[in-house]
């Protein structure tokens, strides 16, 4: 049903977020944004998760472990993408879980803490946005959940079967014990109000 929702989107960029007030989907947590800044950002979140699963479905079929190259050729395109769209629009594009990899993705503000929350509270719920202020600059977040696929188990499976160099770059690692179906995280958007103090752009990629 998502997916069919998805292909509506990219065809009705300035009414999407009136779309979304009626979507059990997609819901305003307080006011909403202006409609063809969120629209366009649902978009481009959108083509950046498509690309995401798609990189990620290599791995299902595969017949050796992962390798730090295949860490570069699923997971570095995704980050690259997240740094293009904040310089091009001038957002500040996160991945954040909780059971993060590397510490950089942990969430660290209080209402990513909450975000998170809610998507754990409501299995069904794909996104929302809120106002926010980030780095003293208003502006609005838009979060989007990120489900566990089973392509993704090759590297958040179990913690017995993680490949050996996983163990060893990420010592703490908490990115494991998921199963297909469950919460892996968020992308978060901040959308600043002002053109001139636009948030610096985040480079980063929960793992």
């Amino acid at each position: 049903m998502f997916r069919r929702v998805q292909s509506l989107l990219f065809g009705l960029l300035v009414v999407a977020s009136a779309w979304f007030m009626s979507s059990g989907l997609f819901r305003p947590a307080i006011a909403l944004a202006p409609s063809e800044s969120l629209a366009q950002a649902v978009q481009e979140i959108e083509q950046l998760d498509v690309l995401r699963s798609g990189l990620a479905a290599t791995l299902k079929d595969a017949t050796e472990p992962p390798t730090p190259e295949t860490m570069q050729e699923v997971c570095k395109p995704v980050g690259m993408k997240a740094k293009q769209i904040s310089q091009e629009h001038g957002w500040q594009v996160k991945q954040i879980s909780r059971q993060y990899r590397n510490p950089e993705h942990a969430p660290t503000l209080l209402a990513e803490k909450k975000a998170l929350a809610k998507f754990r509270a409501n299995p069904d719920l794909m996104g929302f946005w809120e106002p926010e202020t980030v780095a003293d600059q208003s502006g609005t977040r838009y979060y989007r959940r990120i489900n566990v696929e089973a392509s993704c188990l090759a590297c958040h499976g179990s913690k017995d079967s993680h490949p050996q160099f996983i163990q060893d770059r990420y010592p703490q690692d908490l990115a494991f014990g998921f199963q297909e179906g469950d919460l892996r995280g968020m992308y978060a958007v901040f959308m600043p109000d002002l053109e001139p103090n636009r948030v610096p752009a985040y480079t980063g990629v929960a793992n």
